[in-house]
């Protein structure tokens, strides 16, 4: 039996999340603030506890514990994030970012999909498991602060402890149906390259880091193939990619001018098995060359997630989807990084990511959820948290 969600409540508050621009722009003078505040007096309201924990100064983290009052058991975390990317170009809209609109059975705006239909889905499920009678253990529920950032939230959260407790966790991002308890890793770094300033009419005297960069450019996508030799494309994630997305060096003001210095940003998106030490490691081998100093930089460090699915939490999740929507569940994996990937790596708690939205939907202009998905993914999420939490999986 489907534990009751309230279907009307679930929708309302996501639309009420959806009207807030939780986008991280203190220029316009935007931050996730109203949108924790309102989480927390949701709680509130019905009688949880939230603690507010400031990531950063204006992010703030909000944290609840809900005990089941069946006793002894693990701890269940669902989580979600505030904060939503900019709305972009206005004129690329043909609804209001943050106007909540509901038409043709789609809730619509920026956020919708990513993710607080998916965060108002962890709250109501909880609330709907904690009506339904006692149950063992305890859900921590947490909405937390900068994930499409540097996920300061996420490494908060694990860095004051709280992580400690958790023996697995649900996070609520956009997956269309599919259990993702694999994700790509991501690795960020920046080459500064340092040669020798000289006048275009002279070179002889100079050393030119922009050739550098050539031979670096040429490097980088030898070593992707050789990555992809090595590691094959993955069943989910797919194939591993070395890419260069910015450069850097002189100035169209002085093109008589051979700079003494370039820099080359690399996102590098790998899978299981790649070890991002080495990688950063050829990366340099490949910048230094021709008296041509090279510094390599990290940017962004978050390894691959490969969770098994014989996990507690991950086949909780996925007999659950079962129960719910009467199919057999179909497994995937996140293209990017998660908050998941921190609290994996970092806090050691097994993660699976689900929840509603389309794939591919998030950071587009009309970016829409379906009603009909929200309410569902409330009723999984409450039932896989009854299966993690009674052993039942």
């Amino acid at each position: 039996m489907v534990i009751e969600v309230d279907a009307e409540g679930v929708v309302e508050f996501t639309r009420a999340l959806v009207r807030i621009p939780s986008t991280n722009d203190p220029a316009r003078g935007r931050d996730e603030r109203p949108a924790a505040e309102l989480v927390a007096a949701k709680m509130r309201e019905w009688g949880w506890e939230p603690v507010v924990y400031e990531a950063a100064p204006g992010r703030p983290n909000v944290v609840a514990v809900v005990e089941g009052g069946g006793g002894d058991g693990p701890t269940l975390m669902f989580e979600g994030h505030t904060d939503v990317v900019t709305e972009g170009d206005l004129s690329t809209w043909t609804v209001d970012p943050f106007g909540g609109e509901i038409r043709d059975g789609r809730l619509w705006g920026r956020g919708s999909a990513d993710m607080k239909s998916g965060l108002a889905a962890t709250l109501y499920a909880t609330r709907a498991l904690q009506l339904a009678g006692p149950f063992p253990g305890r859900i921590k529920v947490c909405a937390l602060a900068d994930e499409e950032g540097l996920m300061l939230g996420a490494h908060h959260f694990v860095a004051e402890g709280l992580a400690a407790d958790v023996d697995g966790a649900i996070v609520a991002e956009p997956e269309a149906g599919e259990i993702c308890a694999v994700a790509k890793g991501a690795l960020r770094l920046r080459v500064d390259l340092t040669g020798r300033m000289a006048h275009g009419a002279m070179p002889q005297h100079g050393r030119n880091p922009i050739q550098a960069v050539g031979e670096l450019l040429a490097g980088l996508r030898s070593l992707q193939d050789e990555l992809q030799a090595s590691h094959p494309a993955h069943e989910h994630l797919g194939e591993v990619y070395v890419t260069p997305t910015v450069l850097r060096a002189g100035s169209e003001e002085q093109v008589n001018v051979i700079p003494a210095l370039a820099s080359v940003f690399v996102d590098v998106r790998t899978v299981p098995g790649v070890e991002h030490k080495v990688i950063a490691e050829r990366v340099a081998a490949l910048a230094s060359r021709d008296g041509i100093t090279a510094e390599v930089s990290t940017l962004v460090d978050r390894p691959p997630v490969d969770v098994p699915v014989s996990d507690p939490v991950v086949a909780a999740l996925a007999a659950a989807h079962r129960t719910v929507t009467g199919r057999e569940p179909v497994y995937g994996g996140v293209p990017g990084s998660t908050d998941g990937t921190v609290l994996t790596h970092w806090g050691g708690v097994p993660s699976v990511v689900y929840g509603p939205g389309g794939k591919w939907i998030a950071h587009q202009a009309d970016e829409f959820v379906e009603i009909a998905e929200i309410v569902r993914c409330a009723e999984v999420f409450a039932e896989a948290a009854r299966r993690f939490l009674t052993g039942d999986h």
